[in-house]
């Protein structure tokens, strides 16, 4: 089925073939919606100190948001998966443990989203997000073949890298539309420094901006979202750097090594795609 599905897609012209592709294959970055709606999502979690105290802030002011959890982290917390899913967020898959996808084998690919859906059972959406926002065109397949929507962001700020409360909420509120998925880290698997694996001044910039945008948005979760607009997709295909990656660390020691993968364009990407599902 696959196959014929890249065969057709081929064959388009030029356009044709672009918007085959965004449509089958495109990633989510937002929604085109009248509604003042936008989504907030939480990448790497969760974690035992910051999660609840995320979850708190987030009922104070009425706000849903989707939790993209690692399933290594999820594992460990399974009291708080389900807490989350109860007080009505949603739960995307992150991966097991936070690799960057394009760097590894096809059947580490599945392993890891399957190794994840595990441990968030039975709250997770179908929902992914690839590690770092990390993707070409082999795993971006493998996801679809495994029938979860990518979701990536419109909306990035540098929680992850050391900012402090107040910048993190002013590079939101800057950017944020209706419709807008913003990402944010309630967790760190990894990072350049130490001192970010504190979530202490995320957690306040969330509060900061809930109360400055409650006025003007609804924060709803990733699903909702969808179902109050039409998903906005591109060819997320996102230039790897080994050389920041390897110099990230974990809280337990370094964080793994990759050397460079090849580049693949989408069209060329989908040859050889096909190329390798033929059966022999």
């Amino acid at each position: 089925m696959v196959n014929r599905v890249l065969r057709f897609i081929l064959r388009l012209p030029r356009k044709g073939f672009s918007l085959a592709v965004r449509q089958v294959l495109g990633t989510v970055t937002h929604v085109s919606t009248r509604d003042s709606m936008v989504a907030l999502t939480f990448d790497d979690g969760p974690d035992p100190e910051y999660t609840p105290r995320l979850l708190e802030i987030l009922r104070r002011h009425g706000a849903h948001a989707t939790f993209f959890m690692i399933g290594e982290a999820a594992r460990q917390c399974p009291e708080l998966v389900r807490r989350v899913a109860e007080a009505g967020h949603a739960i995307g898959n992150h991966g097991w443990d936070h690799p960057s996808f394009p760097f590894i084998s096809r059947r580490e690919r599945l392993a890891q989203i399957r190794d994840c859906a595990e441990a968030v059972k039975p709250y997770g959406a179908k929902l992914f997000r690839p590690p770092y926002g990390d993707q070409n065109l082999a795993s971006r397949v493998d996801a679809f073949l495994l029938g979860y929507q990518v979701v990536m962001f419109s909306v990035a700020t540098d929680d992850w890298c050391g900012g402090d409360a107040v910048s993190i909420a002013n590079q939101v509120e800057r950017r944020i539309r209706a419709g807008s998925v913003v990402v944010l880290h309630d967790r760190l698997a990894d990072a350049l420094d130490e001192s970010y694996f504190d979530r202490a001044e995320m957690i306040q910039a969330v509060e900061i901006l809930l109360k400055r945008l409650g006025p003007r948005f609804r924060f709803v979760t990733v699903p909702e979202l969808l179902r109050h607009g039409r998903a906005q997709k591109e060819l997320w295909c996102k230039e790897v750097k080994p050389e920041l990656l390897n110099q990230l660390q974990r809280p337990q020691g370094a964080a793994r090594r990759y050397s460079r993968p090849p580049t693949r364009g989408w069209r060329a990407g989908l040859r050889n795609l096909l190329i390798e599902t033929s059966p022999r």
